[in-house]
């Protein structure tokens, strides 16, 4: 049975799949409480305003250690509502709402984390090498040891509430609800690329930018596809903003952190922004993957049929 299809096996009628965003969405709003909280009395303390402020004078009120901490804090509590909806009101497991395969495959996992982690970080210092006059300095032991304990512990359940949220909970119920595989990939690709419209960048580089964000989740949609499960892509988006945070933040981008460089060029949208990512090595990434985890029959997992299973014919891939 398929990633897809085993969700068949759980409650899956689609108004759950309503209520139970709505709930997600609840929980990242509790989340969001503390940091208007600290950033309104920060604002009041040098006498603003936290409702007159621009979304980049928010996101840089408050020093980028407690702010990111702030920040990263909603996601956990929209990953347990995410959890609570799942077991509660799906009668799902996360298992199952992570893989269709017998138990989670953790070293898929590592194995896109360490691949991209290590290929990312490349790029970064490839950059670095040979164009260091867009690059400064930004290394300050003491607040980069406290990133980097923010970092390891919120970075990877921000990512892994993304993908469960947009790879996982929505791909299923979409799904189900058409009844093929194309529909859920297109939707949740669109909904993941549209949510980071209000992101700094977007304001800075304009619209065009917003072809990456989409690229980006039609590229783990495929992955979770292809390989029937999300583990590929919990790792590959944990290590890709993880080491991100870590090696280089610019003033214009959303998370600003005590990163080892501080990007100074003029941000553009060209070849090595957008098309290099998305048309280059997001297809040479899913290429290895598929030789790696063989891939075959990708008509069929891509834009296929969704039927809905005999109970006595549900039987877990391997």
């Amino acid at each position: 049975m398929n990633y897809i299809q085993q969700a068949f096996k759980v409650k899956h009628e689609f108004w759950r799949y309503l209520v139970g965003s709505g709930i997600i969405i609840a929980g990242a709003i509790i989340g969001q409480i503390p940091f208007t909280f600290v950033a309104l009395f920060k604002a009041v303390e040098e006498g603003g305003s936290v409702f007159s402020m621009t979304e980049q004078e928010l996101m840089t009120v408050l020093e980028p250690n407690l702010n990111l901490f702030l920040l990263l804090l909603s996601f956990a509590f929209a990953l347990l509502a995410l959890f609570l909806v799942v077991k509660h009101l799906h009668k799902q497991s996360i298992k199952e709402l992570t893989t269709a395969r017998e138990k989670i495959d953790w070293k898929r996992i590592w194995f896109a984390f360490i691949f991209w982690g290590i290929l990312s970080s490349g790029l970064v210092l490839l950059d670095y090498y040979l164009a260091p006059e867009g690059y400064v300095w930004n290394f300050e032991l003491e607040r980069f040891l406290i990133l980097a304990l923010i970092a390891i512990i919120l970075i990877p359940i921000q990512t892994s509430t993304e993908e469960y949220v947009f790879r996982g909970y929505l791909m299923q119920g979409l799904g189900t609800l058409a009844k093929n595989r194309w529909f859920p990939l297109l939707v949740t690709s669109f909904i993941f690329g549209g949510l980071h419209i209000f992101n700094p960048e977007v304001g800075k580089l304009g619209y065009v930018v917003m072809v990456y964000y989409i690229g980006t989740g039609l590229f783990l949609g495929i992955i979770t596809l292809m390989d029937e499960g999300m583990e590929l892509a919990l790792g590959f988006h944990a290590a890709n903003n993880l080491f991100g945070a870590l090696l280089v933040s610019a003033d214009w981008t959303v998370l600003q952190t005590h990163s080892i460089f501080k990007d100074i060029s003029e941000p553009g949208v060209g070849f090595t922004d957008i098309a290099l990512p998305v048309f280059i090595i997001f297809p040479i990434i899913i290429f290895i993957f598929a030789k790696v985890y063989k891939w075959t029959n990708w008509k069929e997992k891509l834009f296929g049929k969704v039927v809905e299973p005999p109970e006595e014919n549900y039987k877990i891939i391997d």
